[in-house]
């Protein structure tokens, strides 16, 4: 097979052969470091803290609605416990995730030796660790009060609640209602999104400027493109978000109104500033996951991506039409039928360009020489069901059906199909796919596969229910219903646990490829891990080396 370097084995171009600028020793290393592979490391493994501990917020939701009238939490923590979970999830485990799948790769996938600027990226990382601690904070306290309640030991009396009302933080619940710790929250918004700005920055310079000789536009990997969009996206609306919080804290301190009808402001107002940001932020979340599955498939499918151009414009055209479409979460807010109209007709149209990277994806593996291994089965998983929560979505388009839907479990359930078997499927089969090149070392696909069909299996057990629960009429966010209710919510807690657990797997995977490649141990492994990888890191040895692409290296005539 043809490849995009033309010479592999040219190590003296791409690779600090004799290790005389290999990494700091000890705890310095990681906090004084520039190089984008340890950053990359440092924003996966904060994504993998942050998805247990979302984790574990989940299941305690679900043990309260195991039953109806069974009360395992108070209903307060309960409201805590949905909110910070909604906040983690989006915010320290999918976008860290991505961006450190963004530092490891883009610049191995267009032959630069590292990140534009990789002192403002240190940063970017490190301002992180601190916003999660701060968010996190109330609810450490209020969990140490009620242990030390239990065990009749007076620790911080005077703690309150965490943030308790929902990640969307609507006003005036978060604002003329909201707890002291909504403080905290903002300022911890204020600080991932700073984050986000400066990662994102980052990213276009090195994508514009870095580029190996001949890596023209239509040769950069998909994933590269996924991610060159995103970052634009990142620029355009975390300001918006970071003004909408600071209007917050204007007024639960500074005695304004923006979002206080009692002194001339609109708490619908919040909405469209909020989703102005949060619908955008769906496809922040999602396009490089787009790029992740891209590679995955025409990897294991031994097929150049169908319809590369297509896919490009696609991305761009997802982007665009995501500033359009921000009202259709607010429907039933009273808006005018020509608003509700015109946002029914362009939220449908976003599913022209995102159908066409189905079909694309599709046509890719139609008569390819498929193979099954595990980034593969994560890649289809995220076909069938990421296609599954699209036509909800379509469903949850329309303005009169949206009335049934809104508030109630099926927004629930289409909001898990994309970004479970969206986002966080991807994820997977991105950490499947790159982690022989990130260690040196092939993880067992025996347990990879128990991992994939487990997690496959108990998220369709754990949310598939919700869609008849929510069309049944079940609210979203609370924490006792109807006894009619009760089986499809036991079945949905026991899938949970199962996703849960499986998990465990997922973690005992990465542990044994980091205790090998810290251990010192080679398995030989070739440059190209995979027979049917194309791009420019599979040119690389295995494990990559600290330092990369010293030197340019000289690209071939495959145009992507």
């Amino acid at each position: 097979m043809s490849d995009m370097a033309t010479a592999i084995d040219k190590h003296e171009q791409a690779t600090d052969d004799h290790g005389d600028h290999g990494p700091a020793k000890g705890f310095k290393r990681w906090l004084f470091t520039t190089n984008h592979k340890d950053i990359g490391t440092l924003y996966l493994l904060l994504s993998l803290a942050m998805f247990f501990v979302a984790g574990i917020m989940a299941l305690v939701v679900r043990v309260e609605l195991f039953e109806p009238g069974k009360v395992w939490v108070t209903p307060d923590f309960f409201n805590q416990m949905t909110t910070m979970h909604g906040l983690i999830m989006v915010f320290g485990v999918i976008m860290p995730a991505m961006a450190g799948f963004a530092n490891w790769m883009i610049p191995m996938m267009i032959g630069a030796p590292d990140m534009a600027l990789p002192r403002l990226n240190n940063w970017s990382f490190w301002l992180l660790p601190f916003a999660f601690l701060l968010l996190t904070l109330p609810l450490d306290k209020e969990l140490l009060s009620m242990l030390g309640r239990a065990i009749g030991i007076s620790i911080f009396p005077g703690a309150g609640p965490a943030p308790d009302y929902g990640w969307t933080f609507y006003a005036p619940l978060s604002t003329t209602y909201g707890p002291d710790s909504t403080d905290y929250m903002i300022f911890a918004i204020h600080m991932m999104g700073i984050s986000s700005i400066l990662a994102a920055i980052n990213i276009v310079v090195t994508i514009f400027n870095m580029r190996a000789p001949g890596m023209t536009w239509t040769r950069m990997p998909i994933f590269v493109w996924g991610w060159l969009v995103t970052a634009f996206l990142l620029l355009a609306v975390m300001p918006v978000l970071a003004g909408c919080v600071t209007m917050m804290l204007m007024d639960r301190h500074f005695h304004t109104a923006f979002f206080e009808a009692a002194g001339g402001g609109d708490p619908v107002l919040f909405q469209h500033i909020f989703w102005f940001f949060g619908h955008p932020e769906v496809y922040i979340l999602i396009l490089p996951a787009f790029g992740i599955i891209s590679e995955v498939v025409q990897t294991f499918s031994r097929k150049r991506l169908f319809g590369y151009i297509f896919m490009v414009w696609a991305n761009v055209s997802i982007a665009l039409l995501g500033f359009l479409v921000w009202m259709h979460h607010m429907f039933t807010t009273g808006a005018p039928y020509a608003a509700q109209l015109f946002f029914m007709y362009v939220t449908m149209l976003v599913s022209v360009p995102t159908g066409i990277k189905i079909f694309n994806w599709v046509t890719t593996i139609f008569k390819g020489s498929i193979s099954f291994e595990t980034p593969m089965l994560f890649a289809l998983g995220f076909l069938v069901m990421f296609t599954l929560g699209g036509f909800s979505g379509l469903m949850l388009a329309i303005a009169p059906a949206d009335y049934q839907y809104r508030g109630s479990y099926f927004v629930v359930a289409h909001f898990h199909y994309v970004l479970v078997s969206g986002s966080l499927f991807a994820i997977f089969a991105g950490v499947y796919y790159w982690l022989p090149k990130w260690t040196g070392h092939h993880y067992s696909e025996v347990w990879g596969k128990w991992h994939f069909w487990l997690t496959a299996i108990s998220m369709n057990i754990t949310f598939f229910p919700m869609h008849f629960l929510g069309l049944a009429g079940m609210p979203r966010r609370i924490p006792d219903y109807a006894l009619q209710f009760t089986d499809f919510n036991q079945l949905a807690t026991v899938g949970a646990f199962i996703f849960g657990f499986s998990q465990l797997i997922f973690l005992g995977i990465i542990i044994n490829s980091c205790r090998k490649a810290s251990a010192g141990v080679n398995e030989h492994l070739p440059n190209r891990v995979w027979e049917g990888a194309r791009s420019l890191e599979w040119t690389l040895p295995t494990p990559a080396p600290y330092h990369t692409f010293a030197t340019p290296p000289e690209l071939g005539h495959e145009t992507h």
